[in-house]
């Protein structure tokens, strides 16, 4: 089998804020950014990595879900405790610090896990939490 990681999905509730993180703090590139009816999925991705990317998308709007279940999302997500992604960087160190520096919400500075990575961890602007390792 062949099989890799094309997309996925992260909820955002300010698309503007979304951009800027993720393009200007993050350093993606922004692919698509599509509106409809009010709304904006966003597209974006690493640099060269054409294969990778993530959809910014407006949170609790699948069809079918209930209202209690769009208010616990949207409860979730002002927790930070919704949606959550793993990224990787070469330089852990100063990956850390221009986050920091940007005024990005930081959860944990880089520490050594007991599981052997080092990694440390963010929030974006709508409480995804962002954990960002060390490659190898």
């Amino acid at each position: 089998m062949d099989i890799t990681v094309h997309t996925t999905y992260l909820p955002q509730d300010d698309p503007d804020a979304a951009v800027a993180f993720y393009r200007d703090v993050i350093g993606f590139e922004v692919r698509n950014d599509v509106g409809y009816n009010g709304l904006r999925w966003i597209t974006v991705g690493p640099p060269g990595q054409t294969g990778t990317a993530i959809v910014l998308h407006p949170p609790a709007i699948d069809p079918g879900i209930t209202e209690d279940e769009r208010r616990t999302v949207v409860e979730m997500m002002a927790k930070g405790t919704f949606a959550a992604i793993n990224l990787a960087t070469k330089d852990l160190d100063d990956t850390f610090a221009r986050l920091q520096g940007s005024g990005a919400d930081v959860v944990q500075e880089p520490t050594e896990q007991p599981y052997g990575i080092r990694d440390c961890a963010f929030r974006d602007p709508a409480g995804n939490l962002v954990r960002i390792q060390q490659l190898r």
